[in-house]
């Protein structure tokens, strides 16, 4: 399906304008009127991370007369293997400056509009008013459902990219999309590819289960390219259907993705007719962990006096790691064996820490992750097993290295 193009043309272009997107002028699908149109359009991206990062810098090197950042985060060392829109002398400063520095820096012609602030139900329609277009870049799906929402409230097309591992996956939600000749494109949202949020713990993040850095690049150029069709209004962009890409197999797959008739927001007979609490709706952890953990959580601090307290022989129990075994390598608290959460769920743990000695009233467990989602989940299982002594660790191994040793590598 074709569209027409997203906005209208600029009035013209500058001299420096015509020498820096030559080599765009001379695609005739592109062309003056094109490039016109990327001058006049406004963009705005969620986020300058992994996806972010390549989106930016390839739409302002494209040209496109303004891009607005929405981002409230840090540069961290960590970001550094992907988010190539920062550098080493960003660390510590606030993502969506040093994203702008970064952009000028491609292109000065570009108008930078810097929203730092996290992004929720209070402002998202006051940030989105005057874009033409969506590009999400973020990485939880809280706020993709609440991009998803407010872009589809504020009939805005929302261009959606995600990645994991070496998994990449991209598409264009545009419910109102009508195609060249006025027709109804009949497209979906994103609701009507995923109804509901995976259960709690069910999907670790990027900062959990990792991302290979090039696939930032690979999916957000994707973006990118479908973003610059849609302001263009050229080629037949990814609307109602759903790009796969798999970086090790180095393949990539198109399957048709139809509108929900029963979505909750865009179906005949809608539910959602609002923004909602996302939070809530797709929870950080279930309801078993978030009752597991309430009273028995233990902070870092807690932790070192207890470990203390074992090595003097006053006190026992089993320090649990529940992370995967390339995360142990890379930092642990002294004193813990491995057992992933897998082990947990499989009920194979259970024979692992009976081998302990755990469970026996003077020896109980007390379970860490990274930061005290996975370790919570595990102390479901746990408490349902029996184990009514079991604890675990509040902010997990994160905590205890920032406040107990720093000594050792964060990730």
């Amino acid at each position: 399906m074709s569209f027409p193009p997203l906005v209208e043309p600029a009035p013209d272009l500058t001299v420096d304008e015509v020498r820096r997107y030559s080599r765009h002028l001379i695609i005739p699908d592109v062309g003056m009127s094109g490039q016109k149109r990327l001058k006049n359009a406004k963009v705005l991206v969620i986020g300058a991370g992994g996806l972010g990062s390549p989106a930016l810098l390839y739409l302002a090197a494209a040209g496109v007369g303004t891009l607005g950042i929405v981002e409230f985060d840090e540069v961290d060392e960590s970001n550094l293997q992907r988010q190539v829109i920062h550098g080493q002398s960003d660390i510590g400063r606030p993502k969506a400056e040093s994203a702008r520095d970064s952009i000028k820096e491609v292109n000065p012609l570009v108008d930078v509009v810097v929203h730092n602030e996290r992004l929720d139900n209070d402002n998202v329609f006051a940030i989105f008013e005057g874009y033409d277009l969506i590009v999400d870049g973020t990485d939880n799906f809280a706020t993709r459902y609440l991009v998803n929402d407010a872009a589809y409230f504020a009939e805005i097309p929302y261009v959606w990219g995600s990645i994991y591992r070496f998994d990449g996956q991209a598409s264009v939600f545009w419910p109102q999309a009508r195609t060249t000749d006025g027709a109804s494109a009949d497209a979906p949202c994103y609701r009507c590819l995923y109804p509901e949020p995976p259960p709690p713990g069910m999907v670790p993040s990027c900062a959990e289960g990792g991302v290979l850095g090039v696939l930032c690049a690979s999916v957000g150029s994707i973006q990118v390219n479908e973003a610059i069709k849609l302001l263009t209004g050229i080629g037949e962009p990814l609307v109602g259907r759903l790009m796969i890409y798999d970086a090790l197999e180095m393949e990539y797959r198109k399957l048709k993705v139809r509108k929900d008739p029963n979505c909750a927001l865009c179906g005949e007979n809608p539910t959602v007719t609002g923004l909602i609490d996302y939070d809530f709706f797709c929870g950080a952890i279930s309801e078993d962990a978030a009752d597991a953990a309430a009273d028995a959580t233990i902070s870092v601090k807690q932790l070192e006096e207890m470990l203390a307290e074992r090595e003097q022989g006053t006190r026992d129990f089993v320090l649990v790691d529940v992370r995967e075994p390339n995360e142990y390598e890379i930092n642990k608290i002294p004193g813990s064996v491995l057992i992933p959460k897998g082990e947990f769920l499989n009920g194979n743990a259970l024979g692992a820490l009976a081998d302990l000695g755990a469970g026996s009233g003077d020896k109980p467990v007390v379970l860490h992750c990274k930061s005290g989602v996975r370790s919570a989940e595990a102390l479901a299982v746990l408490k349902g097993a029996g184990y009514g002594d079991a604890t675990h660790v509040g902010g997990g191994v994160v905590a205890w290295v920032n406040q107990i040793d720093p000594s050792q590598p964060a990730y």
